[in-house]
């Protein structure tokens, strides 16, 4: 049995890790491309110039040529592009493995499976969250020796890290059903989060380098992102032992409060640890440019001064929502793990009881990782009467419902082109029907390959080109609607489609399972009701592991696309209404 499960974990890494190395390829042609496309942009700001400009931010000082700056932005995307990358594969890698030791555990009970997939869920968290700090912060540190005391420059052109990882990250969720859980649930999960991390870091490090902290060159306080993101990766690890070592799971109706309490826990120690990191690397007060003006902002973290006022509020909220992105990493990578496992006891020939166990870990998982796999964005308020942005704010809400509608009929397409080559194989080859002879794995493995980067364009064209399109033609006005209107509706279109498929998802396994009166009722296999859940399970995949998650990159990928090429766009965007 043992055997067997290293022979079935052995086919599905070869073919996951055959079609990353085939996706890899394309990709590096779409990341050479768009890095040209960065310099050219960033560098025509000023023709190209060498010379010294005056800063936007505080017009008495020099800043850097803006030609340099685009160097370092196309370095920036480069960078995290191939972060992300390794992110995602070293996620597959990791997760692969951990798939036959939950199998192999599952024969020994739920309580040993849920350890295993637990603990490799974090492992790869915290990867992935270190991966990022850690370059990230040699990153900036490197830049800084030639920017010196432009901070402006500095941080502008860090933004393209964040770009790069979520760009990468587009593509491996975009392509999540059309090969498999392996290659879209953890490779593309791993980009995806890593996306998430860097682009939440970089847009707060932009924020703070037009503050006082830029201002007056408080290299600690700049820091205060990624220095919670370090608390964060602590928290975790604490929070995981109360999960695999304090608290023992021992039967299914246990898992799910293990996990809610998993929340619970880390919500407490990153609240202590936020207040910690809060009160050393924040000065008493601070200013903050609000469209033109440096309003000052009082420490939160005076008790004897704490009121209900609107900064002490916003501060909270603030902090508690960075809090959201460590808690996150270690449970959104639990379920696909569980869920592969499953599929592993599946093609073993293990016993249904396994299946069963299996099954439970991936039903908690898609639960809460509905939580981890919709994230915020925060775009500057417009002004919905004038038209230009009324325009934006109409074609930004309809992008979410394009976009999904693409990747759910490209995952349908790609499943078309599975299931003819699996009734080829049926028909042509002698004694697969009976068990005798072997599947072509490999010709399986080409189909989802070819299909799934042909599948992959249009969507991912439809995200990176709105902006530079909408930008280059109509402006930031028009941008800045687009923006919010993605905002708005691809939040709730994000999290029907995640919890509308877990639903499905976890439909057929109620039925499946049998553990109540009702779903015996139900059941057994082959049954109408089962017939119908399988139906919705067929939908509600791609429902949960592609447009519901994708569309999370959709709206953070447009947001920090517009605010590289932000330089440009105001320099020489709205070329229509200028013709006009």
């Amino acid at each position: 049995m043992k055997e067997m499960a290293k022979k079935m974990i052995e086919m599905v890494m070869n073919g996951a890790t055959s079609f990353l190395f085939t996706e890899y390829q394309y990709v590096g042609i779409f990341m050479i491309a768009f890095a040209v496309l960065i310099f050219v942009f960033l560098g025509s700001v000023n023709g190209f110039s060498t010379s010294y400009q005056q800063c936007t931010y505080d017009t008495t000082k020099m800043c850097k040529p803006a030609l340099f700056t685009a160097v370092f932005s196309t370095v920036s995307f480069i960078l995290g592009a191939i972060t992300s990358v390794i992110s995602g594969f070293l996620g597959m890698k990791i997760a692969t493995y951990a798939n036959a030791r939950t199998t192999l555990e599952a024969r020994k009970g739920v309580g040993k499976a849920f350890i295993v997939a637990f603990r490799s869920g974090a492992v790869m968290g915290f990867l992935l969250a270190a991966n990022g700090l850690l370059v990230l912060y040699i990153t900036i540190n490197v830049f800084k020796i030639y920017y010196g005391d432009d901070w402006e420059g500095l941080f502008e052109a860090i933004t393209g890290y964040g770009l790069g990882g979520s760009s990468m990250a587009l593509f491996g969720r975009v392509i999540a059903d059309n090969v498999g859980d392996n290659v879209g649930d953890i490779a593309g999960m791993g980009s995806d989060l890593f996306g998430s991390y860097a682009e939440s870091s970089c847009a707060a490090l932009v924020v703070a380098s037009i503050s006082s902290f830029g201002n007056n060159h408080d290299f600690t306080s700049m820091m205060y992102p990624l220095l919670i993101s370090s608390v964060g990766i602590l928290v975790c690890l604490i929070t995981t032992l109360f999960a695999t070592d304090f608290f023992e799971v021992k039967t299914v109706k246990e898992i799910e409060p293990s996990l809610k309490n998993q929340l619970i826990i880390s919500t407490v120690l990153m609240t202590v640890g936020i207040a910690l990191i809060s009160w050393i690397a924040l000065p008493y007060s601070f200013t903050i440019f609000n469209f033109g003006v440096q309003k000052e902002v009082k420490n939160c973290w005076k008790l004897t001064e704490m009121t209900l006022q609107a900064t002490v509020l916003m501060c909270r909220s603030a902090l508690g929502m960075l809090s959201t992105i460590a808690t996150g990493l270690a449970i959104d990578a639990y379920g696909p793990i569980s869920d592969n496992a499953g599929g592993i006891a599946e093609m073993a020939g293990m016993s249904h009881r396994i299946r069963e166990r299996t099954d439970a870990l991936d039903a908690a998982g898609n639960t809460t990782a509905a939580i981890g796999k919709v994230h915020w964005a925060e775009i500057t308020t417009v002004d919905v009467l004038t038209p230009k942005v009324f325009i934006g704010l109409i074609v930004g809400a309809m992008l979410p419902y394009w976009f999904s509608a693409m990747t759910m009929k490209s995952v349908g397409k790609a499943a078309l082109s599975m299931v003819e080559e699996v009734r080829r194989q049926f028909n042509t080859i002698p004694g697969l029907m009976e068990g005798t002879a072997k599947p072509d794995y490999a010709t399986c493995v080409k189909i989802s390959t070819d299909a799934s980067i042909k599948e992959m364009i249009p969507p991912g064209a439809l995200v990176m080109l709105t902006p530079l399109i909408v930008g280059i033609f109509f402006g930031v006005e028009t941008l800045s609607g687009v923006l919010a209107g993605s905002l708005v509706s691809g939040v709730q279109i994000a999290i029907s489609a995640s919890n509308t498929g877990g639903a499905w998802d976890n439909a057929k396994k109620y039925i499946e399972a049998g553990a109540s009166e009702h779903a015996r009722s139900l059941g057994p296999k082959g049954s109408d009701p089962h017939k119908a859940a399988v139906i919705g399970d067929t939908v509600g995949d791609p429902l949960k592991d592609t447009s519901g998650p994708s569309l999370n990159i959709l709206i953070k990928l447009m947001a920090v696309e517009s605010l590289v090429f932000a330089p440009f766009f105001a320099t020489h965007g709205g070329l229509l209404f200028k013709i006009l």
